[in-house]
């Protein structure tokens, strides 16, 4: 019998960019109790929502993917929200699912939850190394608290919860907001943009010295489904795909990937953000089986193809 035979799953975040191909994959799996909560009914930072969502539900196991996320201009201009509205979310949700006593809560970090200059590749044990890299501190940091209190609640009410640090995500139906879009949905749709527009030139944040590591959203949710059948410990987990790249070298590919032959002009008075980014990913491999299946190149590609099929849409 399938382990999500039987299972009422609740989702939060569950309508979102992960969310949607996690939900997929549990539908795959004969997952048939999937509960998607909407904003609109549910605001998750207000306990009261907190309270019905669980009431309404009654789930065995919490997915929390929710999230007020966005890159680094959307982090400087929103740190009191980007606090606490992820602090709130994670804390009573957590809180009201040991009260109610689930099997089991998993919960989603940060990569920018690290310090600003952890040696690459990320161990987990360098979690607590330092501060985090000041642009995105306030939301790594609320995300951190999480960990905190899984580790807190499994000590001392043997509450079954897992705690898992995705690197940054890419893929089809990420957010493309030019106000609070993450780096390769924002070049990809600068590039588009400007193809469409007949430009000749973009203008990128930063030196592009900065590295990152990115992993599709689609082995993203693979792991997430991975760790909630195979692993139940104390200890965070990376997710991600193991490699690097620097920010020059992204935007030569979807550069590339796009068909734009114009100029790339660089905000050097803009922030770079945190200076490295890699993850040691061999703790996913070793605790339960999760390897990334999809080369960056391709990813990139099925993203880039899938905005262009948008754009000519709208």
């Amino acid at each position: 019998m399938s382990f999500w035979q039987n299972k009422r799953v609740l989702v939060t975040g569950g309508a979102g960019f992960l969310g949607t191909f996690v939900v997929e994959k549990l539908r795959e799996l004969d997952c048939s109790n999937i509960f998607v909560p909407k904003i609109e009914d549910y605001d998750l930072v207000h306990i009261e929502a907190v309270k019905r969502v669980y009431q309404d539900t009654q789930p065995n196991i919490v997915i929390h993917l929710a999230a007020v996320v966005g890159g680094i201009g959307a982090n400087r201009e929103n740190p009191g929200r980007f606090f606490y509205d992820n602090a709130m979310m994670g804390i009573q949700l957590i809180h009201e699912g040991y009260l109610r006593k689930i099997d089991k809560f998993v919960a989603l970090g940060t990569i920018c939850a690290y310090p600003k200059f952890t040696p690459v590749p990320f161990k987990e044990e360098n979690l607590w190394n330092g501060y985090p890299e000041e642009t995105n501190a306030p939301y790594g940091l609320a995300k951190k608290m999480l960990l905190v209190q899984a580790q807190a609640y499994r000590r001392q009410y043997g509450f079954n919860i897992i705690y898992l640090l995705p690197v940054n995500l890419y893929g089809p139906g990420d957010n493309f907001d030019p106000q609070s879009s993450h780096v390769i949905p924002a070049l990809i749709k600068k590039c588009v943009d400007a193809l469409e527009k007949g430009e000749n030139r973009i203008e990128v944040w930063g030196t592009g010295k900065a590295s990152r590591e990115f992993l599709y959203v689609e082995d993203a949710a693979e792991a997430i489904i991975l760790a909630t059948e195979r692993y139940s410990k104390p200890e965070p987990v990376n997710i991600g795909a193991g490699f690097e790249i620097t920010i020059k070298d992204l935007v030569e590919l979807i550069v590339k990937l796009t068909g734009f032959k114009g100029e790339v002009v660089w905000d050097t008075s803009k922030p770079d953000g945190q200076p490295r980014r890699m993850l040691d990913t061999s703790k996913a491999e070793k605790g339960f089986g999760f390897k990334a299946k999809v080369s960056f190149e391709e990813g990139l590609r099925r993203t880039v193809e899938w905005y262009k099929k948008q754009s000519t849409k709208v």
